[in-house]
């Protein structure tokens, strides 16, 4: 029997968000049989701890929640976490002998392009390397990455994209043939049985403010960390002009991130509490999604949002910013409608369901028996191969 190949996976931590989830779901889809693998965190947290299978080692360099404020007494213990990744950064070799114990790699996988330089410095120039990209590089909220920043990710073997526009970008870059190799698609693994169970799981009180969601009153629901990224404001702002207009409807937001409490702030000063909510963060989303009239996604960018793989398995009603993956998710808006990526395109959607919902039907009629492009299987079998292969 062949020897097992030995990987290391890095990312910053498990919380809540949509590149953790996809990279979950594979690992509890790997052959155990095949593999022998580390997964190192920055920071040991988040709700998909839970979910790594016990065969999979994981490894971390801190420990705690993650610390989203800055609040006085917070932070020192920040300021430690930070300074200790930048030092251990910077001398990869003490790193790899004392953290990783010198411990040999036959690949060495960075699961989100932040992890792109811890990898590409490793000491052990003989193993092959992998990286995941899952946002639009040239969009992201931190860090803009110009062309010759884009073009250090070709120094991995493997660069996998989770988009059409996103490989169309790197494609552009890559400077010979060998390059342009490297670049992957491969859609996001999410298992759409395991979404369909869940949506029917419990017992649920779906409210928004005072109000039941099953009156006659339309609800909108938006799902994903509560990031600038996700537009979470421009939706808000949306909600409170066409509530003057005399529009009556409902925003559900699900979702937890270090903007939460300004968005919480936003949403009073607006004065939409009655009718607009914050769940928060919720281990089972699926049951609201399934209750709600509308998916909408205000995204200001993404990479692939994986979110609207799920509002389609659920066939939705689906609004979304015309942000990166949209198109190609929603079949040029086949599937559900694309609007501009700006405040003015989400009012016009919501409007439109609002004031013409018939609209909508055509959207229905052709999610009812639509077969999903990617599934779980054949993403797992891309990744499999590309591992086996190296």
């Amino acid at each position: 029997m062949a020897a097992k190949k030995k990987i290391l996976i890095r990312i910053g931590s498990l919380r809540h968000g949509g590149a953790e989830k996809v990279l979950v779901t594979l690992l509890k889809n790997l052959p155990k049989d095949q593999y022998e693998i580390d997964l190192l965190l920055n920071l040991h947290s988040g709700k998909y701890l839970a979910e790594v299978p016990s065969w999979i080692t994981v490894l971390y360099l801190n420990k705690g929640e993650m610390i989203t404020t800055n609040r006085l007494q917070d932070l020192p213990v920040k300021a430690f976490r930070v300074l200790y990744q930048k030092v251990l950064k910077m001398f990869p070799k003490i790193f790899y002998q004392f953290i990783l114990k010198g411990k040999k790699y036959d690949i060495e996988f960075a699961a989100i392009h932040g992890m792109r330089d811890e990898i590409l410095n490793s000491p052990l120039k003989s193993s092959k390397k992998i990286i995941w990209i899952h946002n639009d590089l040239k969009k992201t909220e931190f860090h803009h990455y110009t062309d010759e920043e884009i073009r250090k990710f070709f120094g991995f073997d493997k660069i996998m994209v989770i988009s059409e526009k996103i490989q169309h970008d790197f494609g552009n870059l890559a400077a010979t043939e060998k390059e342009k190799q490297k670049i992957v698609r491969i859609y996001n693994p999410l298992d759409t049985e395991e979404i369909l169970v869940k949506s029917k799981a419990g017992s649920w009180k779906l409210e928004v403010g005072s109000r039941n969601l099953k009156d006659e009153i339309p609800v909108f629901i938006s799902v994903g960390t509560v990031f600038p990224q996700k537009g979470f404001d421009r939706l808000l702002k949306v909600h409170k002009r066409l509530l003057d207009e005399g529009f009556s409807h409902k925003i559900l937001i699900l979702g937890d991130g270090y903007d939460f409490e300004n968005i919480k702030k936003l949403k009073e000063e607006l004065g939409v509490s009655e009718t607009a909510t914050l769940l928060g963060f919720t281990d089972n989303p699926y049951p609201y999604f399934k209750e709600a009239d509308y998916y909408i996604l205000s995204s200001r960018y993404e990479g692939f949002p994986t979110v609207l793989f799920e509002a389609i398995t659920l066939k939705k009603k689906i609004i979304a910013t015309d942000v990166s993956g949209v198109r190609e998710m929603l079949e040029d808006g086949k599937l559900g409608l694309i609007v501009d990526n700006s405040e003015d395109g989400i009012y016009d959607g919501m409007k439109k369901a609002l004031q013409n919902p018939e609209d909508f039907k055509a959207y229905s009629a052709q999610l009812e028996n639509y077969e999903m492009p990617f599934n779980l299987e054949n993403s797992i079998n891309a990744i499999i191969r590309i591992m086996d292969e190296l």
